[in-house]
């Protein structure tokens, strides 16, 4: 069983900056690939970002240069610090843990960024 905890989220003015939390309850996390993904109302859930488990990262387009994703393999956590934040980064963002082809979602934090 893996269960996958958000914090961090809330309400931000345009300009802002907010650092997301993923504590990850696993026996296995080193060796798995972490993830950031969202969902704004009406829309289809996106990619943020990715790390592998040597810590190779990927970024959305619309978020390159603006948000950096970590881990901590010590911790079992991921993060993702987001800066420069503007209101159409507002959506529910999740956790994801893959290894293999298994993956599982986190529950999901909102984040509002008002203009």
């Amino acid at each position: 069983q893996v269960q996958l905890v958000e914090s961090g989220g809330g309400l931000v003015q345009a300009g802002g900056s907010l650092r997301l939390s993923c504590e990850v309850s696993v026996r296995i996390f080193s060796v798995a690939a972490m993830g950031w993904y969202r969902q704004a109302p009406g829309k289809q859930r996106e990619l943020v970002a990715v790390i592998s488990s040597i810590g190779l990262t990927n970024y959305a387009d619309s978020v390159k240069g603006r948000f950096t994703i970590s881990r901590d393999n010590a911790k079992n956590t991921v993060s993702l610090q987001m800066s420069s934040l503007n209101p159409e980064d507002t959506a529910v963002y999740y956790c994801n843990y893959r290894l293999a082809t298994m993956t599982w979602w986190g529950q999901g934090t909102q984040v509002t960024v008002s203009s």
